[in-house]
Formats: C-alpha cells, sequence, structure tokens
C-alpha cells in the first residue's frame, strides 16, 4: 500500500484506511508509539489495560441491549 500525506493545518497528516485499523484493533481513542529506526517511521498501537477494559465494558452493554429478552428468559427458568 503506498500513501501520501494530507495537509492538516500547518501540519502533514497520514491517513490509514478502515482496514487497516480493524485489523491492528485501534480508533481514535487508542493512543499510538511513534518511533523511528533512522529510515523508517513505526506505529505502535498502545492497548493499555484501561483500553481493554473499556472495550470489555462497551462489548457486554452491547450484548446486554442486544440480547436483553434472551438473557431475561434464562434468568427466569
Amino acid at each position: 500500500m503506498i500513501k501520501k500525506l494530507s495537509k492538516h493545518g500547518n501540519s502533514q497528516a497520514l491517513v490509514l484506511d478502515r482496514a487497516v485499523l480493524d485489523l491492528l484493533n485501534i480508533d481514535d481513542k487508542t493512543p499510538l508509539k511513534i518511533s523511528t529506526d533512522g529510515e523508517s517511521i513505526i506505529v505502535t498501537p498502545i492497548h493499555s489495560e484501561d483500553s481493554r477494559r473499556r472495550k470489555l465494558q462497551e462489548s457486554i452493554a452491547d450484548s446486554n441491549v442486544r440480547y436483553d429478552k434472551t438473557l431475561n428468559k434464562l434468568a427466569d427458568s
């Protein structure tokens, strides 16, 4: 994949495709570590415990909304 930098105010930005973001499991809230080996830029997502906990809580809340009736029926039986 070849990309070009885009002007963003007085800076330059590298726009990442949705497929890359999904593959790395990152979003606009994920902190990224930027480093270099002198020739390449290395971008590494930092998945902290807080990030994992937040995603787990979001998944649980989503499941509770989506499967509320089924979960209630299981609890009653």
